[in-house]
């Protein structure tokens, strides 16, 4: 396996190297924190070492369902739209008693005010003076073709 990239190594010089009879005991692979990974060398040492992250796949794209987005819309509103027509269709049932009622009220109400109306007319026609009008005119001209002017008398 080759390594794409170089591997380069820090001397520190602060600091002594451990001697040789100091053995540390290996990590087990459940204790490599994440983005570290066992790598080899080119003197074929193996160590621990930080690496590149990989880029992540790309997800893959669900193919298409073939439902539009107007049908899902309308099929998640339609029990919504269901239960209240249902519900409606439940109070107009209790409703029905009232409404009647309220109707032959509304149709008693009209009847009087017809009646009412019938019956104002009636006596106002009664009472109002029944003599005949008389109506005078005065109508003069003077000469032929000459403008006519006149009165009407009201007695």
């Amino acid at each position: 396996m080759s390594t794409p990239y170089e591997i380069t190594t820090l001397t520190r010089t602060d600091q002594t190297n451990p001697p040789a009879s100091v053995v540390r005991p290996p990590l087990a692979p459940a204790e490599i924190p994440p983005g570290v990974e066992v790598v080899t060398l080119p003197d074929g040492r193996r160590t621990l070492a930080y690496t590149q992250p990989t880029a992540p796949a790309a997800p893959a794209t669900a193919p298409p369902s073939g439902v539009p987005g107007w049908a899902k819309t309308t099929a998640l509103l339609a029990p919504t739209v269901g239960a209240g027509i249902g519900a409606g269709g439940f109070g107009l049932s209790y409703a029905a008693p009232g409404v009647i009622a309220m109707t032959d009220a509304l149709w008693a109400a009209a009847a009087l005010l017809a009646t009412g109306c019938g019956g104002a007319a009636l006596l106002l026609s009664r009472w109002r003076n029944r003599a005949p009008a008389h109506v005078t005119q005065n109508i003069t001209a003077h000469g032929f073709m000459s403008r006519a002017g006149g009165t009407i008398n009201h007695p």
